[in-house]
């Protein structure tokens, strides 16, 4: 291990103690603000509430919650006038009632940061669980951008279990044919496989079929934009209906510049997947109302 992997390792560290007690902070708030609420009585199950007080009603942290509605897991309802997410009393106990186990929602949404720790998970070393992630054994569901301007991808700690115990061939002995040109020509499909993964997640939140459309043109460099969206008009709605930076995504220009990147696909068939997925979308968006509210499955 050199000794930038070593800084950088170190930063992870720090980064989630920090989290840590931020989570811990609000999860207090949450906790105090709920018990004021049940000692005032029962409320309605189609009362909407905020995604912190959300939290606490499933005894999750903030970047806990956060993760539970990316994944689909938890749905948001109609949002505040100011755009914030809101969710319903119900779904919250439909959640709760099918977890089973008081931590079985926290196991699900748990995630390891960096090739240290997620390789600890699946029992090999950091070099080959790079080599794995790098040939797209793995996806991440999220990511990171250190003090070095450096991507720390993150892993859902089941996902990585579930491939350990699915995959013990491809965790020893050398690598197959395929993951050696792969790793000879450089190549690293974590960001293409956390951004399939990640427009997968938004298409299923919606049904709308200019919304969808906007999904899949936030994806595509802006040339393709205007090239498969001559109309300026059509332009204006897709990016007003383009979705918001993930989670974690950094604030800081200089970190966010680097994140930027992972936001936009890079090879040139990725980009005419999306180009042409794009293109079918249009085709019966144009038919609809601009915004019909509809909302798909989830």
């Amino acid at each position: 291990m050199t000794p930038m992997d070593t800084v950088a390792r170190d930063q992870v560290a720090v980064d989630a103690r920090m989290d840590a007690r931020m989570d811990t902070r609000m999860d207090t708030r949450i906790n105090k603000g709920m018990a004021a609420e049940d000692g005032a009585g029962g409320v309605d199950a189609d009362v909407l509430v905020g995604g912190v007080q959300a939290a606490g009603a499933l005894g999750l942290s903030r970047s806990e919650f956060a993760r539970a509605v990316q994944l689909g897991i938890v749905c948001a309802g109609p949002p505040a006038a100011g755009g914030a997410a809101r969710f319903r009393r119900s779904e919250l106990d439909r959640v709760r009632s099918t977890g089973g186990r008081p931590d079985a929602l926290r196991e699900r949404v748990e995630t390891v940061a960096g090739a240290q720790a997620s390789a600890a998970v699946t029992g090999v070393g950091p070099s080959r669980f790079t080599r794995l992630a790098r040939c797209g054994h793995v996806t991440p569901v999220g990511y990171r951008i250190n003090r070095y301007r450096a991507v720390v991808w993150l892993y859902l700690t089941a996902e990585l279990r579930d491939f350990a115990a699915r995959e013990p061939g491809m965790l020893r002995g050398s690598a197959p044919p395929t993951d050696r040109e792969l790793m000879a020509a450089k190549a690293d499909l974590r960001p293409r496989k956390w951004r399939e993964r990640h427009v997968g997640l938004l298409l299923r939140r919606t049904a709308d079929p200019w919304e969808r459309a906007g999904v899949l043109a936030s994806v595509l460099p802006e040339e393709e934009v205007r090239q498969a969206v001559p109309d300026p008009a059509e332009r204006i709605v897709l990016a007003a209906l383009a979705p918001p930076p993930p989670y974690g995504h950094p604030q800081i220009p200089a970190a966010a510049a680097v994140a930027a990147r992972l936001l936009r696909a890079e090879p040139p068939d990725e980009i005419h997947r999306y180009r042409t997925s794009l293109d079918f979308a249009l085709t019966g968006a144009r038919g609809q109302p601009k915004s019909t509210g509809e909302r798909g499955p989830t």
